[in-house]
């Protein structure tokens, strides 16, 4: 079956102007829509991945403020920059973009690069990032397919190709590159991705609302519910942990670096183990890692609580235990020994953010 024979079956002239017309007089103001800098609109593709847009405008206020141009962000130490992306969570956006920043500044002389070829090489730059960059900033009709793309024209055109497929957007990049508008390709593609976002939503598409309704095959079909078809993902892994906010003789809490590679890199985190046993076990297994780890006698208090955090892949249920250090720390670049009200000054995951605000709060009720 060819999934794109509804191409031809659909007037494109009018389907464009329709958008379009409709993009332009609804669409949301944006920070990152007040100019077409292609620093910007780069910034805020990258943030956009995986995030609502609402969180993601504060942020992207506060990076600007920060990083303002290529220049600042390629320059900045690599502690700030996950600082300020603190919170947003998946963390390597954050280091792949400065990479590639660098990359820019020192091989484009500092220009992001028009070209579908090298603007793909750059790290952390796939293809639904590289369109963007390429249509909205530069007005060049490449496609941009993320999700919401995938959603709307899986239903304008009835295709029932399983979105989940990486393969799948092949199909829908061919569909674009057949509907796209040479003369606006950066409202063209701007206005899929709203139309998605605010009408032809996953599971109650407005449909009495959308301005191509007529172009849309599903909503003659009454298939607008059932698509796209989307394989359901693989449970998320449940992890036990035991964390203990390890306060020293003078007030300070321990806190490490994590490693430079693999989940939450380069973050700080509270020291945890993962628990196998039953949780009341979890003490002794601390006070063993903490000796072994950090030659360090840890007197671990009552449990103040527990937090649950949801990655993409896995799940953390953390037990968080107050306890006291007893004896000197060896401190160091991946090791330190800090203040509460000095952790501000570094870039912790969301789930130790909890933790730590826990303490914040019933800490100080057990410690040992």
């Amino acid at each position: 079956m060819n999934q794109l024979e509804n191409v031809e079956k659909i007037n494109i002239k009018q389907f464009r102007e329709d958008l379009i017309s409709w993009f332009r007089a609804e669409q949301r103001s944006l920070p990152w829509r007040e100019n077409q800098d292609p620093y910007k609109v780069w910034v805020s593709e990258i943030m956009l991945q995986q995030t609502r847009v609402d969180t993601v405008i504060p942020y992207f206020t506060r990076f600007m403020e920060q990083f303002p141009t290529i220049e600042a962000l390629a320059e900045a130490e690599e502690d700030k920059v996950l600082k300020a992306w603190e919170g947003l969570g998946y963390y390597s956006r954050a280091r792949n973009l400065q990479a590639a920043v660098r990359e820019v500044k020192e091989k484009y002389n500092g220009v992001v690069p028009d070209s579908p070829k090298e603007i793909a090489t750059l790290k952390g730059v796939g293809p639904y990032t590289a369109g963007a960059i390429l249509s909205i900033a530069y007005g060049i009709p490449e496609p941009a397919v993320d999700g919401n793309v995938m959603r709307v024209l899986s239903r304008i055109l009835l295709i029932r190709e399983d979105i989940a497929k990486p393969s799948a957007r092949r199909i829908f990049e061919e569909a674009v590159r057949k509907l796209i508008s040479h003369e606006s390709p950066s409202d063209f593609n701007q206005a899929l991705m709203e139309l998605g976002a605010l009408i032809c939503t996953p599971t109650s598409p407005s449909c009495l609302l959308c301005p191509v309704r007529e172009h849309c095959h599903a909503f003659h079909e009454g298939e607008q519910h059932v698509l796209p078809i989307k394989a359901k993902k693989k449970k998320p892994k449940q992890v036990r942990l035991a964390v203990a906010v390890a306060v020293d003789g003078e007030g300070r809490i321990l806190i490490r670096k994590r490693p430079a590679e693999g989940l939450l890199a380069n973050l700080w985190e509270l020291p945890s183990i993962e628990v196998h046993h039953p949780i009341g076990n979890a003490r002794e297994e601390l006070e063993r890692y903490y000796k072994d780890s950090f030659h360090a006698e840890l007197m671990i208090g009552e449990s103040i609580g527990q937090i649950q955090h949801v990655f993409s892949h896995l799940v953390w249920d953390v037990t968080v235990f107050s306890a006291r250090l007893d004896g000197p720390i060896g401190e160091n670049e991946s090791l330190r020994l800090v203040p509460l009200e000095g952790l501000a000054d570094f870039a912790f995951p969301v789930p130790h953010q909890k933790m730590l605000a826990l303490y914040a709060v019933r800490g100080e009720e057990f410690h040992p």
